[in-house]
């Protein structure tokens, strides 16, 4: 029987694995999709690149649309706000420097796996505090 019981655990694997996408695609450590695929055009692009990107094209699409889906217009851009200001207050009150552009590049990815992890969990975190349960699109839809 499938566990539909969502948990502070399923939204930390959701978390987790947006943290992995959101970071194997660019980071400012220079070991990033992005950093890879800058060398791939000056020495030659291979079946690998084309590979990953496309995992990480897909992993993308499907965060995306699930948190489009799931927060909205409205909900993205509550969600943006919240962790802008949030970021802007830390910024504000010295605890991070305001020059130190590799430390919020971390925390700006860091804040942008969140938003993909909130959009992939709020559907479970609605039907628990409201009893409503969201339907999407079904097969019959698509034709």
């Amino acid at each position: 029987m499938a566990r539909n019981a969502f948990s502070f655990e399923s939204f930390f694997v959701r978390l987790f694995f947006a943290l992995i996408l959101v970071f194997a695609t660019f980071n400012p450590s220079g070991y990033s999709f992005y950093h890879w695929m800058l060398t791939g055009l000056e020495t030659g692009f291979e079946p690998l690149m084309a590979f990953s990107g496309i995992v990480l094209l897909i992993g993308w699409i499907v965060y995306i649309r699930a948190t489009i889906t799931s927060l909205g217009l409205i909900g993205l851009i509550l969600a943006f706000a919240f962790f802008g200001t949030l970021l802007w207050m830390v910024i504000d009150w010295g605890i991070v420097p305001a020059d130190s552009i590799q430390t919020i590049t971390y925390i700006i990815l860091s804040l942008l796996s969140m938003v993909l992890a909130i959009g992939m969990s709020w559907s479970h975190v609605r039907r628990r505090m409201s009893g409503q349960v969201d339907v999407n699109e079904t097969d019959d839809d698509l034709r």
